[in-house]
């Protein structure tokens, strides 16, 4: 089954209901929740997820949303040798893309889901817009 990296910025379109993506991002997200692809976030997306829900709605909102969101992702861990490659990779001047992409990268991911492909200019894997996605892969077997 193909597994994608969903960068933070399309997890918080979904989850912060952001009008212009939400229903791509969403899109993909009902696809998991029919197993017909595995969502991925790195624990770090969780951490900034929360404190920018946190900042919208009430904190103890903000883990409500997130203990519900929690069921449709694997979580990847973000360890030294991740942290290691992306603290000396000079490609991707953004520390946390940088560690987005080594944790995709470590995790053996498919595909990396962002609006910012841009950031993953340099990837070695692909990176696509979630529209993108939807348009370029027949999820429906």
């Amino acid at each position: 089954m193909i597994r994608l990296l969903i960068d933070t910025n399309i997890v918080l379109d979904v989850l912060a209901k952001r009008e212009q993506f939400y229903k791509e991002a969403a899109e993909l997200f009902s696809l998991a929740d029919s197993d017909k692809l595995v969502l991925t976030v790195s624990s770090l997306t969780f951490a900034n997820t929360n404190y920018i829900l946190s900042k919208l709605k009430s904190g103890k909102e903000a883990r409500v949303i997130l203990r519900k969101f929690k069921v449709l992702v694997e979580t990847l861990s973000l360890d030294d040798k991740i942290t290691e490659l992306a603290l000396n990779d000079d490609r991707f001047p953004d520390f946390e893309d940088g560690l987005q992409y080594y944790s995709a990268l470590e995790n053996e991911i498919d595909i990396i889901i962002t609006r910012n492909k841009k950031d993953f200019k340099n990837a070695r894997i692909p990176v696509l817009t979630a529209k993108e996605y939807m348009a370029k892969h027949d999820v429906s077997k």
